[in-house]
């Protein structure tokens, strides 16, 4: 190659850097142009404008499944986060992991109450057992019972354990599977069951300890001479603070706050209240029970027990017996008590105090 030719590339080698140069410079100099973005962000901390691009498929996939991360799409989102009005997650007052057997079922959408009202199981038992089924309102946040009206992300549903039937057993854990699976096929989701040989072993292990904490009290009161008319019971209970109770042959003495168990009972023969005329009938002994885990120690109820006993037994002129029928020596109230004592530490420790909904649920 010659000198000539030589110069003259190197020559175009310069002269394509200059005019390359120049246009950067012009479009350096040049109105700015808006650079790519997403559509704002509600979060606090957004990035600036300078700082926004272009999704990719892998963030768009992410944006769209948002609402659905949580099971049902409803996420749960901490007090105080940023949500875009999205209701915090609150926990079931109704369904309870100590004593129940959760299932958790997930759906492609919301469902309307109406709908989940219409494919609830006709009973809401498998054989001694209650169940519970709840939804999560999309509004709210809170577990509840299906209300017309009302939307729902997922549902759960809590089959008790334990209670003075008994355990839970294979057999009836059966029966719930069957009927909640077709609640489930009925409003189109999907139900996670716990394993049925850990929840029966859960069950058997919960309905020992209940039968080693369950105490219920009773204290017979005997006529030492002329019986009682229905309606003289009634009247001298009456007096006590005892009002009918919803079985028949029982006066309660009702709680201080409405709603709850009634502190305590007076049971009778149940004929006698069935009685055509009240005055008609004989009775010859009452029994005055004190169901323990159904009322909180600090409603003082074998103090009201006590009490109501010493003083039914004044006004009606009878006999205080044990539930054997011997003569109940009232001394023997201070070691009843300081057994109590210890019955109600234990329950609370096993987080199942006495008069607490779990229970009440439980000892029923």
């Amino acid at each position: 190659m010659s000198l000539t030719e030589l110069l003259a590339i190197l020559g175009g080698v310069v002269l394509a850097g200059v005019v390359a140069h120049g246009a950067w410079v012009a479009r350096k100099a040049g109105p700015r142009r808006a650079s790519p973005q997403i559509e704002p962000s509600l979060h606090a901390g957004a990035p600036s404008a300078a700082e926004r691009q272009e999704p990719d498929m892998a963030q768009a996939q992410a944006a769209v499944a948002e609402p659905f991360a949580a099971p049902g799409g409803a996420p749960e989102l901490a007090q105080g986060e940023p949500g875009a009005g999205r209701p915090v997650r609150k926990p079931s007052t109704r369904i309870d992991a100590l004593i129940d057997a959760i299932a958790s079922i997930t759906l492609e959408g919301p469902v309307s109450g109406e709908m989940a009202l219409a494919h609830l199981p006709g009973s809401r038992r498998a054989g001694t057992k209650p169940f519970h089924i709840e939804g999560l309102n999309v509004l709210n946040g809170e577990w509840e019972l299906p209300l017309p009206g009302q939307r729902y992300s997922e549902f759960q549903a809590g089959l008790q354990m334990a209670n003075r039937s008994g355990a839970l057993n294979e057999i009836e854990y059966s029966e719930f599977v069957q009927k909640l699976q077709a609640f489930v096929d009925a409003i189109g989701g999907f139900v996670q069951f716990p394993d049925m040989l850990d929840v029966v072993a859960r069950a058997r292990e919960l309905d020992q300890f209940a039968g080693e904490h369950d105490a219920q009290l009773a204290v017979r009161l005997r006529c030492r001479e002329a019986a009682w008319t229905l309606g003289y019971v009634q009247q001298v209970a009456l007096r006590h603070g005892f009002v009918p109770g919803a079985v028949p042959g029982r006066l309660v003495l009702p709680a201080a706050e409405e709603g709850l168990p009634p502190v305590l009972t007076l049971g009778f023969e149940a004929q006698a209240a069935l009685a055509e005329d009240p005055q008609a009938s004989a009775l010859r002994e009452l029994t005055l029970s004190l169901d323990v885990p159904q009322t909180p120690e600090s409603a003082e109820p074998f103090a009201a027990w006590q009490e109501a006993a010493r003083a039914l037994a004044r006004d009606f002129e009878a006999e205080l017996c044990d539930d054997r029928g011997y003569p109940l020596n009232l001394h023997a109230f201070p070691a009843i008590d300081e057994g109590l004592r210890g019955l109600y530490r234990a329950l609370a420790e096993r987080d199942l105090a006495a008069g607490s909904l779990a229970a009440r649920r439980l000892f029923s």
